[in-house]
């Protein structure tokens, strides 16, 4: 929620063309998936009318006595007033397109789910989306328990405990088409995105605390300033005292990029011991020998986190890789990779074909799906 000033900066920064790529995507993707059936049957003069109601329904959110507004009229307004302006005659293109797209993917995909398998340091494992809510195992003054919105949740129940092992480990892996987020036991929060594993100890004990990453999660570290909290992956070691942030490092991407969201960081390469401070906005991309940061719209690299895709001038082999993570489906370019690139923002809990349908409604790709398969054509 923004005050009243906020809403009024914002629709001026969208009309005078001073957005950013991301804010500009999350509102005219908006628009396109709310909208399009409604408003590409209007003519320009109704678009106008219709902007002139949604401008009077904004005039009541502004009254003085009411101090928030809707994110989605704001969108709305700004969008069907850009529209009105003259882009409409993109509309009977587009709607053909889409009535084509809705008959083409006859078979779908639906999207990923909180699934993930959690192995036990005796090697026992369990499977999360199968395993009833409540109660999952005790070990070392510790208990592990299932929340009923998908939570793995670790709480010290005997902090004195004799039995706790030092080398004891546990790890949670997500598959394709799968994520979860863990409560770790010092109160830190991960979410781990698909294709992913985390290997904690059942206990931070000790002087540090120490985890390790492959795939994608982003991080609430609980404050702990006399014990430095590690994220050790492939290429790289992040360390924290206590803060927000998000690292992808996947092995079939091309870099590892840590996105610092709140607090500070350090990012340390593994090749090279070259190391970097990141302050929030920061983002520190890592790739063969090259460590370097810059600033960044941090949303884009927490959009997974929050139930989205969200692409900024991405590349369609990049997207398509989160696709398959996701979708948990293969992917064939029957003509090579296109060199296209895309901004936009979807729900990640569509349907796969919606989410492909918004990208062939730029007209540069198209696509095909078969069983598992989704297949890629000019």
């Amino acid at each position: 929620m923004m005050k009243e000033n906020q809403a009024k900066l914002l629709i001026q920064k969208y009309l005078s063309g001073n957005c950013t790529e991301t804010e500009k995507a999350l509102i005219e993707t908006w628009y396109l998936q709310q909208n399009l059936d409604h408003h590409l049957d209007l003519t320009e003069e109704e678009q106008l009318s219709d902007l002139k109601e949604v401008s009077s329904r904004l005039e009541e959110e502004y009254h003085p006595t009411r101090r928030m507004f809707k994110w989605s009229q704001i969108a709305a307004a700004i969008v069907i007033f850009f529209i009105g302006a003259g882009l409409y005659f993109y509309k009977n293109n587009a709607k053909k397109q889409v009535n084509n797209i809705e008959k083409q993917f006859v078979k779908d995909i639906k999207p990923g789910g909180n699934k993930a398998i959690l192995t036990l340091a005796n090697g026992k494992k369990i499977s999360l989306d199968d395993a009833k809510d409540g109660e999952l195992a005790k070990q070392s003054g510790i208990l592990i328990t299932k929340t009923a919105d998908g939570k793995l949740v670790y709480t010290i129940t005997d902090p004195r405990s004799s039995n706790t092992n030092l080398n004891a480990y546990n790890m949670i892996e997500t598959p394709r088409g799968g994520q979860y987020q863990i409560n770790l036991p010092d109160g830190t929060k991960v979410w781990l995105n698909a294709a992913s594993s985390l290997r904690y100890p059942t206990c931070f004990l000790g002087s540090k605390r120490e985890v390790s990453l492959k795939g994608e999660a982003y991080f609430e570290v609980a404050k702990d300033k006399t014990k430095p909290f590690r994220v050790i992956s492939d290429l790289q070691t992040v360390e924290v005292l206590g803060t927000h942030f998000n690292i992808n490092a996947y092995n079939d991407e091309a870099s590892t990029k840590t996105t610092l969201l709140e607090g500070s960081v350090k990012v340390k390469s593994k090749k090279t011991d070259r190391h970097l401070i990141l302050e929030p906005g920061n983002q520190s991309v890592l790739a063969n020998k090259s460590l370097f940061k810059k600033n960044v719209d941090v949303e884009e690299a927490v959009a997974w986190k929050n139930g989205q895709f969200m692409f900024v001038n991405e590349s369609l082999e990049s997207i398509m890789r989160k696709l398959a993570r996701w979708y948990n489906v293969d992917v064939n370019y029957e003509s090579g990779i296109a060199s296209s690139t895309f901004t936009g923002t979807i729900s990640k809990y569509k349907n796969v074909s919606e989410v492909l349908a918004t990208l062939e409604l730029t007209n540069s790709v198209h696509f095909k799906i078969k069983d598992k398969t989704i297949t890629v054509t000019e």
